[in-house]
């Protein structure tokens, strides 16, 4: 039977969407700075093994195919991923069509298109791409399972059982709600009573082989970090949060679809429905359990995506009951939200954008600056010694700087960072962690350290830490990127350090007035407080738009910063506070960044972070 004329047009309109969601994403990913999981991904890639201490071994083997095909470049590595996002919304319309008609079909993975967490899988070569697909490869069969048993379906649930399986630790939860819906179906409890399905079942178990042989064999390193060490497992209102967020990221009107979706489903005689219903109800609300006792310092926003794919065929039935004004705000919204989430990746990839978000809480930190920072490497580099060797002082500049140089062998100190992701222990098994300067004897060593990945009130501790394990800092090369935001520092080593040799460190300063943001005119007034241990400092002059304005009166009393930080040891102690003044008569209306450049008794010469400052007449 031929398909309807709503049917046809469904399907141009899908046809047409896909094309242009498709090569958006393709430009997008080609743009985009590389982020730091994907760094890593790739560093994994290089290292090929069965599973990882973060992760099962997909993601790292498509990342490493990705590059031999394509070559080294941020699209080929991500290539792999973006193919298989592409399969994703192909998948919906199929298990759709199959339950609900063509038209419904080509309406739902039309909404697979513009639901943004779905619609911009692929721009990163994270495992989520290859997840959502094994989670609807599980769909279908189970759908399939429900109305007939054949052998056809019970491979098509051991292929995405298995593909989860090697994604990631959090397919678990997709089994494991999967399981709980087919035992509330009575079509489903007899879908488990058949050996075909238990052999699918079986397979895919086989697939955590990997990982479970990775955690045996290194303590349960890897099964403890993703379970315990990154929760706090203590109920925090934080959780509440998480329908407004995902309302957002959702889009408000299809949210309120997916609810609809899921109460008609779950009423429906249908098992194939039910179990739609059912699987996306318990995952959603399954994560926003989670969320009040889970861990809310990383990314956690895309967890429920799999319960949203499971939910989807079932949104055309509730569209169709919608007035024809609802249904132009579901689109409507929908691709708003699709459009800002590629918006955001593109206002990432334009440094001038990303520099005037320098100030903002949403800074995108983890895409910033690592090329300008493997240029300087190679600048420095260039003219140390030869055999000079490059190490980074956190798995982030390792891993970055190792795609950008393609070394996969850079060295890394340990660092709290390192074990806050999970990265530690792998670094370990590749030999790639380094105690310092008991390693390197008296190699000459560019140390890469990333200053911004310390909390602030951490930083001159982990300053002392490297002078335990490198000895004194000498003057370094410092890297401001986005008005030093993120910020770097590149250290020559050469030779051992004398046994007694003071800690000598970057410097450190505070501006306390004018604040951040700060609205002034005429002459402004700057005073706050700046120190370098080891070393003192020797003056101290404003910068405006990276410009000298002048110096100011360096050596003011001030008790409070030695008693804060305890351990400082610059001689200058207590003279370290400043006082100055900036005529801003003449400097053009509009925001400006304020900023400070610290002249050290060593001869070191180090620009501090800026903050912004608006200037009016």
């Amino acid at each position: 039977m031929p398909p309807s004329p709503r049917a046809r047009h469904a399907r141009q309109v899908f046809l047409v969407l896909f094309a242009v969601v498709a090569l958006a994403k393709m430009l997008v990913a080609w743009r985009l700075p590389l982020f730091v999981d994907e760094a890593f991904y790739w560093l994994e890639g290089q290292h090929l093994a069965p599973a990882y201490s973060d992760l099962p071994g997909l993601t790292a083997w498509l990342a490493r195919l990705g590059v031999e095909v394509g070559g080294q470049s941020k699209l080929a590595l991500r290539l792999p991923f973006l193919l298989l996002s592409m399969w994703v919304p192909w998948l919906v319309v199929r298990i759709t069509t199959r339950e609900f008609g063509e038209r419904d079909g080509w309406i739902a993975g039309t909404l697979a298109l513009v639901l943004p967490l779905a619609g911009s899988l692929g721009l990163l070569a994270l495992p989520d791409a290859a997840m959502a697909v094994a989670t609807l490869l599980c769909v279908d069969a189970g759908a399939k399972l429900l109305r007939r048993i054949d052998a056809a379906s019970a491979l098509e649930l051991a292929l995405g059982l298995a593909m989860g399986a090697l994604s990631h630790y959090r397919f678990i939860a997709v089994i494991g709600v999967g399981f709980v819906a087919l035992l509330l179906l009575a079509d489903g409890r007899r879908a488990l009573r058949d050996v075909r399905v238990w052999t699918a079942i079986a397979f895919g178990a086989a697939a955590w082989a990997p990982l479970v042989a990775w955690n045996f064999d290194n303590a349960d390193a890897g099964l403890r970090f993703q379970l315990v060490d990154r929760h706090p497992w203590s109920f925090h209102v934080d959780g509440i949060l998480f329908v407004a967020i995902q309302a957002l990221l959702v889009t408000p009107v299809l949210f309120v679809a997916m609810i609809l979706a899921a109460k008609r489903g779950l009423a429906e005689n249908e098992s194939p429905r039910r179990y739609f219903a059912w699987l996306g109800a318990l995952v959603v609300l399954g994560f926003f359990v989670l969320g009040f006792f889970a861990d809310t310092e990383r990314v956690s926003f895309h967890w429920p995506l799999p319960g949203y794919l499971a939910l989807l065929p079932l949104v055309p039935m509730i569209m169709s009951r919608w007035s024809r004004l609802g249904r132009v705000l579901l689109w409507t919204t929908s691709g708003a939200g699709l459009a800002l989430v590629l918006g955001y990746y593109i206002a990432v990839s334009v440094p001038g954008l990303r520099a005037h978000a320098a100030a903002e809480k949403w800074y995108p930190s983890n895409f910033a600056g690592w090329r300008d920072l493997s240029a300087a490497v190679e600048e420095v580099r260039a003219g140390m010694p030869a055999g000079t060797r490059v190490v980074a002082d956190n798995f982030k500049v390792g891993a970055e700087l190792g795609f950008a140089m393609g070394d996969s062998a850079i060295p890394v100190l340990d660092h709290p960072l390192n074990h806050r992701h999970g990265r530690a222990p792998q670094l370990r098994l590749w030999n790639l962690e380094t105690a310092g300067r008991t390693d390197w004897g008296d190699a000459p060593v560019l140390l890469v350290v990333g200053a911004s990945e310390v909390r602030y009130r951490e930083l001159l501790a982990h300053f002392h830490a490297l002078c335990e394990k490198v000895g004194p800092l000498p003057p370094p090369r410092v890297l401001n990127i986005d008005h030093g935001r993120q910020r770097f520092m590149l250290f020559a080593l050469e030779g051992r350090p004398a046994p007694d040799a003071t800690c000598t460190a970057p410097a450190m300063a505070w501006v306390e007035r004018p604040a951040s943001g700060a609205v002034a005119s005429g002459t402004l007034e700057v005073s706050g407080w700046a120190f370098k241990d080891g070393v003192g400092l020797q003056r101290v002059e404003l910068l405006l738009d990276g410009r000298p304005v002048g110096e100011v009166d360096y050596g003011l009393r001030n008790t409070g910063v030695a008693a804060y930080w305890g351990i400082s040891n610059d001689p200058r102690h207590p003279m370290v506070g400043f006082r100055g003044r900036v005529d801003l008569t003449g400097v053009e209306p509009g925001r400006h960044w304020l900023g400070l450049r610290l002249h050290g008794a060593d001869g070191s010469v180090e620009d501090w972070s800026e903050q912004p400052l608006v200037v009016e007449r």
